[in-house]
């Protein structure tokens, strides 16, 4: 098994029970050992009382970024310590992407950079996530 197939089935695992993820309508678009790509449009109910895109939104698409690319080794991952800078506003309709890429990996922890872009490749938001390596292995 290549490590592409093995990160695309640990997302097909982990995106089945991730009702948080579908309902943001996250799509994948890429996934590979340490790294995933991820897509999903501003829609009118992800909105705050200012007419923008809730801050939660954009966090939460870097933090299903960083899940699914610290999974997709095999071994089970879990964020303990997660940053996010928001850099533009969003509104309805922007297409937002998600580019997960590992900085370190060691037998325990791990640190990934998580870019969003909009429609036209602005970067929008800069997350770092931290993450766990448990013992645990998907099945794979």
């Amino acid at each position: 098994m290549t490590t592409e197939e093995r990160a695309r089935k640990v997302f097909q695992q982990m995106y089945a029970q991730d009702y948080f993820s579908q309902w943001l309508g996250i799509e994948l678009i890429e996934a590979d050992a340490g790294r995933s790509v991820l897509r999903l449009t501003v829609r009118r109910e992800m909105l705050n009382g200012f007419g923008i895109a809730h801050g939660g939104i954009t966090y939460s698409l870097a933090d299903s970024a960083l899940a699914f690319a610290s999974n997709s080794h095999g071994r089970k991952a879990v964020s303990i310590e997660t940053s996010i800078s928001h850099l533009a506003s969003l509104r309805e309709g922007d297409v937002l992407t998600a580019y997960a890429e590992e900085e370190s990996l060691g037998h325990k922890i791990a640190v990934y950079q998580v870019l969003i872009k909009n429609q036209t490749l602005q970067t929008v938001a800069l997350f770092k996530g931290t993450v766990y390596r448990r013992s645990e292995k998907w099945a794979l």
